[in-house]
This record gives C-alpha cells, structure tokens and sequence, in this order.
C-alpha cells in the first residue's frame, strides 16, 4: 500500500530518497518545494473546507490562525517567528515572556538581624518566665512567721535564718546507711546561722546548737494556744524540736532581740542532692585529715572535690574536732560558702544541663517561710558566696563561757552585733 499522497509516485520523488536509491541524500539536503497559501485562511474556500491538490499534486498546508503565507507572515498580521528564528514569539533577549529578566535584589542584612535579634530576644524571655514559674511552683512554704509572736521591729538590711535539719524524710534504708544518718524518728536542727544581708557587707553568724536560751511566750503552731514563758532554759535545737520552726524563730528573736525576715531550711537528702547535681564542692581539709566514724567521714589533708555523701560527713563532724561543736560550725559555714559559689558560677549558671538539676534538688529539699520569693532565694546565695570571696564576714555567736553544758553567749558582745547588724553597719564584733 502506497502511503504517500494521492497522485504521488516513485517518479514524482524522482528516486533520490529511500528505497533503490542509489544516490540517496541526507534529508538536510531535500529541496522543499515554497508553498503560497491564499491570504483570506482554510484552503481556499473557508474554514473546514478541503483545497484541490496543487500543481504538482503537493497538498496545502493547514493554517494557523486565520491563515499564513509561505515566508511565515499570517494573514491576520501574527508573526509565526519561523521566517525571523524567533520561534517562541515576541520575546526578547530575556527569553519567553518579553522584556529584560530583573536582578535578584541583594539581602537586606539589617532587616535579618534585626528578626533575629527579636527571635531571641523572645525566646529568651518566655524561657526566663517559664523557668521563674517553674521554680516558684517548687518552693515548700510551710513556714508560717505571722505565728511568731512579741517580734523585735525590722532594721535595715535582710535576715536568714538559715537551718540545717537531721530530717531523714523520704529516706529508704539504704539511703540512711549510705549517709550515716542513724533512723532516729522526727528531727532536729543540725545547725542554724543567721545571715545578714545589706549594703555594709554581708555578715554569716553561726549559733552552736548547744546554745544556752530561754523559751519565751509562744503561740503553738499547731493547736494556736498560747504557752506562757517561765523562765526556763534549754539548748537552741531543742526549741525547734519542742514546736518547729516557728518556736525556733521566736526563740532566736527574743534572746538576741534581731527580728528574723526569712526562714530556710534543708534536711540531709536534700543537701546531698544538691552537691551531687552541682558536680561536687571543692575543699580543703585542714593538716592531720578528718575521721569520724559517727559522721562517716574519713578524708586526707589538702584541696578535694567532695561528693554529697562526703559532704554531709564533712560538715556533720564534731567529735573529731578540738573545738566540737565551735569548730563544726566553722566547718559548716567554710563549706555552705563554698556550695554557693560553686552554684553561682557561669559553669552551671550558664548550662541548662546543671542548673536544672541543680535547681530541683535545691527546690524539692529546701522548706521556706511563706512569704519567701525566688529573689530573696537569690540574694540570700549571692550574699553567701560573697562571704566565701572575702566581700563578707563569717563569725560565731560570741561566747563568754558555759553553765550546765551550755554555751552562754557574750551578752554585751551580742547587743553591739546586733546593734550594728539592724542598723547595717559594718560588723566589728568578733566571734568564737
């Protein structure tokens, strides 16, 4: 069957191409016959019309929008492109489109910086209040000073009274063992210091726990009924162990006649805790090492980083100690000083990855008044760690003699301190 069109043969492609040719060609050099189409479109008669075959038997072409001629001009004035090589119409050099591609317009640095700036800006922010919401959540307010009775008026400055307790709280078995804390049932304070802050320099006095004091007048802080005072004297921690920390405070307020601001407290775990997620507290231990098989402790002289387990022993000492108690309050304020610079440093301050823990230990262990905030939190632990680098003073409450095992404190010695401490001067009295 014969596929070419009608009328056309062998002979009409004078056998140059294809089949027998012996002379064949490439198509690059095929002469194609110029083709005129009439101007008015179709073929001829109009639109759908077919055209008689043209001289030759060649047939016409099909036209393109409304007609073309054989140089690629249609007959409506549109330019097909072919006759020119612009094949894709109407574009100039910027290609199909028309006109000049525009330059991408250089970046605006001023306008990114300042985006990002904000950006962190912002979540610095919302990260500062989450984490101050946080954290204010976790504080245990349990201690009520609106109880406390008969107060001395505020001086100048802020007072701590700042309490360490045997409390074994939530300890398991092991947990007493491993920290040589025994299982005796309640708890007792361990140690207590008052810390002064202000403008002065901040002044840490330590209160042996064998203190000679007298009960006064108290509110119990439970049962709300009033106890009247007979003049009976006992040794500091047993006021606490009497009624808590509320007849502590009224205690400490009526035998020096300094009003107390804010009360804070730590038991054993918790104060483990808090060494152990800060990565340890480096110390010295003095000439001649320390054991004390009570405490647990056991340490060679000179500077090492001790765990929480090895702190509680250190600062728990007394009977190895040539002054006992006098020289383990000593001891307690060395290391609370050290504990709080180590949390105040850019190392942990700076590293979400310890402060965290680090916050949470302290938090979850730590018992506050009710009016206590995350900044007088701070400032309390600033103020210590000012008393470690030397800005501050660290003493004990001056001590004249003893009566009955009890330490009698230097009355006179006392009433200048507290004098200089309400009105926020600087502290010249020296202690034991």
């Amino acid at each position: 069957m014969n596929d070419w069109p009608e009328a056309w043969s062998d002979e009409n492609r004078g056998n140059r191409y294809g089949r027998g040719s012996a002379s064949a060609q490439p198509e690059g050099a095929r002469a194609m016959r110029q083709v005129r189409r009439p101007a008015s479109g179709g073929y001829g008669g109009g639109p759908g019309q077919s055209a008689p075959p043209q001289a030759g038997g060649v047939p016409q072409q099909p036209a393109y929008g409304g007609g073309s001629y054989g140089d690629g001009t249609a007959a409506n004035g549109y330019d097909s492109g072919y006759n020119t090589g612009q094949v894709y119409g109407g574009g100039g050099p910027g290609g199909p489109g028309g006109g000049t591609r525009e330059p991408r317009p250089a970046p605006n640095w001023r306008r990114r910086i300042k985006w990002t700036a904000i950006t962190v800006v912002t979540v610095l922010v919302v990260t500062t209040i989450g984490t101050y919401f946080w954290a204010d959540s976790k504080l245990n307010r349990e201690v009520d000073l609106s109880k406390v009775i008969d107060r001395p008026d505020a001086g100048e400055g802020t007072n701590y009274l700042i309490v360490g307790s045997d409390s074994r709280a939530g300890m398991s078995a092991e947990e007493k063992k491993k920290l040589h804390t025994g299982s005796a049932e309640g708890k007792r304070t361990d140690s207590m210091m008052i810390l002064h802050t202000g403008s002065n320099g901040d002044t840490l006095i330590s209160l042996p726990r064998d203190s000679d004091v007298e009960i006064p007048s108290f509110v119990g802080s439970e049962s709300g009924k009033t106890y009247q005072g007979t003049g009976r004297h006992v040794k500091l921690n047993a006021a606490y162990a009497e009624d808590g920390p509320e007849l502590l405070v009224r205690t400490v307020e009526f035998n020096t006649g300094l009003r107390i601001d804010h009360y804070v407290e730590i038991g054993f775990a918790g104060f483990a805790n808090i060494v152990d997620a800060v990565g340890g507290v480096e110390i010295t231990i003095p000439k001649g090492g320390m054991k004390d098989t009570k405490s647990g402790a056991d340490f060679e002289a000179g500077k090492q980083t001790l765990n929480g387990e090895q702190s509680l022993a250190f600062v728990r000492t007394r009977y190895a100690l040539a002054g006992s108690d006098l020289d383990r309050t000593k001891n307690q304020q060395k290391f609370l000083a050290a504990l709080a610079n180590q949390v105040a440093t850019p190392g942990t301050v700076l590293n979400p990855f310890k402060l965290y823990p680090t916050m949470g230990a302290g938090l979850d262990s730590l018992i506050v008044d009710k009016d206590m905030g995350l900044f007088d939190l701070g400032e309390m632990f600033w103020a210590m760690k000012s008393v470690n680098s030397g800005d501050g003073k660290s003493m004990n409450m001056p001590i004249s003699g003893s009566a009955n095992g009890n330490l009698v404190w230097d009355k006179a010695k006392v009433k200048t301190l507290v004098e200089q401490l309400k009105n926020d001067e600087t502290v010249t009295v020296s202690g034991n």
